[in-house]
């Protein structure tokens, strides 16, 4: 397959992003913090706290994870999209808007 220098954006059978050592750390950190909100909403849960309470720790994590998700998608689309977009493939058009569409499922 042919493939651009530095680029790992293509349609290929291992697609790989290509963020940055500090871009993957802050997604790390994020999901670490989101990791431990969802371990205190099971432990809410087995000491029977209650239900809105519980409900509020689980919008609280909704949110951080649609947070990750919208960052993600906007590096998505500044690097990835756009340079398939440059190099004439529109298709990647219809794979965001599948994305998006998968995001917007609640």
């Amino acid at each position: 397959m042919n493939e651009t220098l530095n680029s790992n954006c293509h349609l290929t059978e291992d697609r790989k992003s290509h963020h940055s050592d500090k871009v993957k750390k802050n997604f790390v950190n994020r999901l670490n913090r989101i990791e431990g909100q969802i371990r205190g909403i099971k432990g809410l849960i087995e000491k029977d706290t209650y239900c809105d309470d519980v409900i509020t720790q689980i919008a609280s994590t909704q949110s951080a994870l649609n947070s990750v998700a919208k960052i993600l998608l906007e590096e998505h689309l500044k690097s990835c999209v756009l340079e398939r977009i440059n190099e004439g493939d529109t298709e990647v058009l219809d794979e965001v808007l599948q994305t998006i569409e998968r995001l917007l499922k609640k």
